[in-house]
């Protein structure tokens, strides 16, 4: 199915319509969580701890609270007993929950955990009296690597987590054993996903106000999942979930950090009730560096058994993942579920054995960030089938081809995978146009001209799957979560016919006042401008599980889909009464019923009567309102193919991007220019992934690229002009056909570029360089090479 085509509807789905919400943001009107100010307003700073593994002797607040306009400080003894511990509420299959206190008694376990919080009446004067508080520490030994917590003698986190393992996830379907047999060889490859930091425009932020005389507490943070956010609020407190209001107001980028719960909020809220006053505090960006949850962290090995016509018959992973010093909210469910159960990608490997250690280390949590262990999984099988072409000498793009799963096998379950299913798609019509687009043959014979040139191009073609939408709620249950997998949607039809949806998502850039409100305004054949979007305040939205693998579209906006078709039902209804028609002879289009004898009412007119409700039977109820929980019945899979030209300068080790194409497959597409800026965007991240970012720590456990000036962002001017394309498939997952978007671009850009730019080394003897493949790294790989041939 071509770019454009939606089975949906054609009044606004498809069409590619300007964000409502840009007007405000561009002009500066947006308002963020630190822009909120209540009456008497006090500021919070975070004492954090300077090692990564330490015992505490002692905590003295005495200078502190001596100090002028200091509110009050605590530690863990003024919080014992009243506030419990941060639990994860994804924990796969039996994995070990070390304790998390929200502020330790005994011992530190990373380098920037909180130790105490001081409150005062301004910025400045908390942070004085953050560092006159003195904590007496025993420094204790500290390993910060996955597979060096593992080994004998290695220093022990947790007393109840033995040799630091947290668990033992495994996924396998077929015999890898018999495919071994069966195969002429066996091609390996090592492969290091590395920490990331997500590091938004925004920091995290939180402003609480808590009512003694109502004893309700309004709290205002960024959250990707407000609802969510309350209910651990709720829960960790052991205050009533009804009492604590969260609001999410404008969100600058969440990418995943900004959907955990956090020691920070939890004690922002105790202190607002604790001392009588609003409290307000916002990190900084080196606090953001080390206190909010990084991203990736795995190794792999990787062994794939193939023939010599490039058949891969199965493919062994064990891998590694490092989840820091405590579990996050999602951490043991990103690179098991997330990660292992799609290691076959697009292709046809009926073998697989899959081990997944899971690790606890002197580093900060290891959580979620954008697409949350499918680009491990992409990275995983795209390199290897790159390693395979290599091995065989097979144009990487035939091998592809020869493997990939046929659009007649649709639906698809990889390796008889009882939790997994790739809902539609065609992969050899993405790959066809990805490499059309780019020119593949046109770049393979210019590529040996420019060699003996001495410029070293290289061309790289991947393909890639995830599945997205969290799935159903008994899905979710049987594999550890403790979510739903509903979204909710209420939508209320005013009495003058204007429109209004609640919904449960929340946007951090997506584009939801505008696609949502194409999505309704479809519905109910009404202008757009009519149609208002409200979300981001459980006192105004009913419930909701928000926004987080790109499930806003196949589920927040089914959800709004399918309460509209509820208000058309009813509104028909009431249409037919006011016509003295029969409901199943009367018409609807463009905001008019008609009747079979020509006479016509307007939907505002069906909506006033439905208030005033004079006319209504006494079995009707009035109004016009419909509340959905929308319960997916299967998750949706987007997938597609990206096509990359680079060029290395081997004098200096930099990478120049020439070209790139990327071709997805999401399903409907609800607006194609929100849809292609998602892409870019995701894109965008996915190449900073490979050649720039990089979280490391040394050996005692101290992050080196602890602020910007050490962790590397792609630049502008390096970051290429994309092309962008789109074959749909419609998901029959959902009654909209959409798949989900927002992650996929960093899914499929790590394994093309450095696909690319390993390409463009293969004249130096060089198959594989782990990521970051910065000019440092690159360069020295050269050097080393050209010295091995000489």
């Amino acid at each position: 199915m071509s770019e454009g085509h939606n089975d949906v509807g054609n009044r606004y789905i498809g069409k590619s319509i300007k964000r409502r919400e840009d007007q405000r943001l561009m002009s500066g009107k947006g308002r963020f969580t630190d822009d909120h100010q209540f009456p008497g307003m006090t500021f919070a700073a975070f004492v954090r701890s300077p090692f990564a593994h330490a015992r505490i002797r002692d905590i003295d607040t005495a200078a502190a609270l001596a100090l002028p306009g200091v509110v009050g400080v605590l530690t863990h003894t003024d919080i014992a007993g009243k506030i419990g511990e941060i639990r994860p509420n994804w924990v796969v299959g039996n994995s070990i929950v070390p304790p998390h206190p929200v502020l330790p008694a005994e011992c530190v376990r990373y380098a920037g955990e909180a130790v105490a919080l001081v409150v005062a009446e301004t910025r400045e004067a908390a942070a004085d009296a953050a560092e006159l508080v003195q904590v007496d520490y025993d420094e204790l030994p500290v390993v910060v690597a996955a597979e060096a917590a593992l080994q004998d003698g290695a220093p022990q986190l947790h007393d109840n987590v033995p040799g630091n393992l947290i668990g033992i996830f495994k996924v396998k379907g077929g015999d890898y054993e018999e495919a071994v047999k069966a195969a002429d060889r066996v091609v390996s490859i090592r492969l290091v996903n590395q920490r990331l930091i997500p590091s938004p425009l925004e920091p995290r932020a939180l402003c609480a106000s808590y009512d003694a005389l109502d004893e309700r507490l309004t709290f205002i943070l960024p959250s990707q999942v407000p609802h969510m956010s309350r209910r651990w609020l709720a829960e960790t407190l052991r205050w009533p979930e009804h009492r604590i209001r969260v609001v999410a107001p404008d969100i600058g980028g969440g990418f995943g950090c900004k959907m955990h719960f956090y020691v920070e909020e939890v004690l922002v809220a105790f202190a607002s009730r604790k001392f009588g006053r609003p409290v307000s505090w916002t990190e900084t960006r080196s606090e953001n560096h080390v206190a909010t949850t990084h991203g990736r962290d795995h190794v792999e090995y990787v062994d794939a058994a193939v023939t010599n016509a490039g058949k891969v018959l199965g493919i062994k992973v064990r891998s590694y993942a490092n989840l820091g010093a405590y579990l996050s909210n999602m951490g043991t469910g990103i690179p098991t579920i997330n990660t292992a159960s799609y290691v076959t990608g697009n292709y046809q490997i009926s073998n697989v054995d899959v081990q997944v250690d899971l690790v606890t280390t002197n580093t900060t949590p290891v959580d979620a960030y954008r697409g949350a262990g499918r680009p491990e999984a992409a990275y995983i099988i795209e390199r290897t089938m790159d390693a395979v072409a290599s091995a065989l000498d097979i144009d990487p793009v035939a091998l592809r081809r020869l493997n990939l799963v046929q659009a007649h096998q649709f639906p698809y379950q990889p390796h008889n995978n009882a939790r997994a299913k790739w809902d539609s798609g065609d992969y050899e019509a993405c790959l066809a146009r990805a490499t059309e687009m780019i020119d593949y043959e046109g770049w393979r014979e210019r590529q040996k001209t420019l060699r003996k040139q001495g410029r070293y191009i290289g061309i790289g073609v991947i393909c890639y799957l995830e599945l997205v939408g969290m799935g159903n709620s008994q899905l979710l249950r049987r594999v550890g979560f403790d979510r739903g997998g509903w979204e909710s949607a209420h939508l209320r039809v005013h009495s003058d016919g204007k429109v209004t949806l609640f919904s449960g998502s929340m946007p951090q850039g997506h584009g939801h006042a505008t696609s949502y409100a194409q999505i309704v305004g479809e519905a109910l054949q009404l202008p757009m401008e009519d149609i208002d979007v409200v979300q981001g305040d459980t006192d105004r939205v009913l419930a909701g599980h928000g926004t987080f693998n790109s499930r806003s579209m196949p589920v927040g906006g089914s959800a709004a889909y399918v309460a509209a078709g509820k208000i058309l039902a009813k509104a028909r209804k009431i249409a037919a009464i006011m016509l003295e028609a029969q409901e199943e002879g009367v018409h609807y289009a463009s905001g008019t019923f008609s009747g079979e004898a020509g006479a016509t009412v307007s939907f505002a007119e069906v909506a006033r009567m439905a208030y005033v409700a004079s006319k209504l039977p006494r079995d009707m109820e009035a109004g016009l309102d419909e509340r959905v929980f929308y319960e997916p019945v299967a998750m949706g899979a987007p997938n597609g193919c990206h096509a990359v030209v680079v060029e290395v300068d081997p004098e200096t080790g930099v990478v120049s991007m020439l070209d790139y194409v990327a071709v997805d497959d999401v399903g409907t597409l609800i607006n194609p220019m929100l849809c292609h800026g998602q892409m870019r965007g995701g894109i965008a991240q996915g190449i900073g992934q490979a050649l720039y970012e990089e979280a490391r720590y040394d050996e005692s456990g101290q992050l080196l690229s602890g602020s910007l000036l050490d962790y590397g962002f792609p630049r502008i001017e390096q970051i290429p002009r994309m092309r962008t394309a789109f074959h749909v498939s419609p998901s029959p997952t959902n009654p909209l056909g959409a798949k989900g978007i927002g992650e996929a671009g960093c899914v499929g850009a790590p394994p093309a570029v450095v696909s690319a730019v390993c390409d463009a080394l293969r004249p130096f003897g060089i198959s594989h360089l782990d990521m970051p493949l910065t000019p440092p790294k690159i360069w020295r790989a050269i050097q080393t090479a050209t010295r091995s041939a000489a």
